[in-house]
């Protein structure tokens, strides 16, 4: 199956970048927007995995929160991938929460590499994926809201309390693909 590890968003969070999304659809650029209930930072993608390795991946995520408290993330900023004025994958950047975050994936990268599961070779972007563009349609539009929110508009975006991380199943279908949970683990209460 294939599947991947993320923290999962508050509905608060959700929310707010559902309506970041509608700005940048003001621009009318092809884009594929990441439906909102799908919308999560990923912190180690796995691909395509048997039984026993995934359930060996709910082992290295109990063993990996084991050792980490809670700690707060915040949405901070958007950008895109290669650059802003590229913008290939359209994302949200994080302010608060930063370095734990790093801290928790090397750690899951540690332990998912025991397992035989590679680890990624490019460096670890804490970003929150909210579309990519499918063809250069209305691109400069787009380039124009993105460069809007960052520069002029920034609400604060709601604080999310990252209490867990998850083992999701991804099923891709025509509508998209379908997460489903496999397994949380709880980080260390504070």
């Amino acid at each position: 199956m294939r599947a991947f590890i993320a923290i999962r968003l508050s509905v608060e969070v959700e929310d707010f970048l559902t309506g970041v999304q509608e700005k940048l659809k003001a621009s009318g650029a092809d884009v594929k927007w990441v439906e909102p209930r799908n919308i999560h930072l990923t912190l180690k993608f796995l691909g395509e995995r048997d039984n026993k390795r995934i359930e060996e991946a709910k082992t290295i995520l109990e063993e990996t929160a084991a050792r980490f408290n809670e700690y707060t993330l915040q949405p901070s900023s958007v950008g895109a991938f290669p650059d802003i004025r590229h913008p290939d994958i359209i994302w949200i950047g994080v302010s608060q929460g930063t370095p734990e975050t790093v801290q928790l994936v090397q750690s899951i990268e540690e332990g998912i590499c025991r397992i035989g599961i590679p680890k990624e070779k490019r460096p670890f972007a804490c970003h929150i994926t909210l579309g990519r563009s499918r063809t250069p349609k209305n691109i400069q539009g787009l380039v124009e809201q993105l460069n809007i929110l960052k520069e002029g508009f920034w609400e604060p975006a709601p604080v999310l309390k990252v209490d867990k991380i998850t083992l999701f199943k991804s099923t891709l279908s025509s509508k998209g693909p379908l997460y489903e949970v496999l397994h949380e683990a709880n980080l260390k209460k504070t």
